[in-house]
């Protein structure tokens, strides 16, 4: 099948990155403090073992998890795929017939669905990484989803011409 549109997002907030390389900062520091410099981090330290397994959970772990995290979303013939790694193993599969409506949207991620990643609402659900742009669609059997999209003009135009093609 013919791939219309393909996007592929990652969390790219200066904030976001900032809370978790801090985290992971404080973790290096204390391993090196008391690992490297023999000093003891903390007033009731940890083993050194204990503290290298969470410099590679945290430290290494947590930077490298948010880094991998990926919004991907392709549009083909009938179809629209969307998948959040690494909690989609596979894509989401949504069958074009089964829209009603789609739509470019302007949203507020924090007050609509408050935050980004996947969201679950009362008025519907949310994919999102980055920004406040993206395409809404609605069904006629269940509630609407969102995705965000650094490309929504193009995602709609996807969809439009994928629809005629069913």
């Amino acid at each position: 099948m013919k791939v219309l549109f393909r996007e592929r997002q990652r969390f790219r907030q200066v904030w976001l990155w900032v809370v978790i390389l801090g985290v992971a900062a404080i973790f290096w520091a204390g391993f090196v403090y008391q690992v490297v410099l023999d000093g003891q981090f903390g007033n009731k330290p940890t083993s050194d073992i204990q503290l290298a397994i969470m410099l590679g959970l945290i430290g290494v772990g947590l930077p490298l998890f948010f880094y991998k995290m990926s919004l991907t979303t392709e549009v083909v013939s009938g179809e629209l795929k969307v998948r959040f790694w690494p909690f989609h193993v596979k894509p989401v599969l949504i069958n074009l017939h089964e829209l009603r409506e789609y739509k470019q949207v302007t949203y507020n991620p924090i007050m609509d669905y408050g935050g980004w990643g996947i969201r679950w609402t009362f008025h519907g659900t949310a994919y999102n990484v980055y920004g406040n742009e993206g395409v809404k669609l609605y069904f006629y059997n269940r509630k609407p989803l969102l995705i965000g999209s650094q490309k929504p003009e193009e995602l709609v135009n996807a969809i439009t011409i994928a629809k005629q093609k069913i």
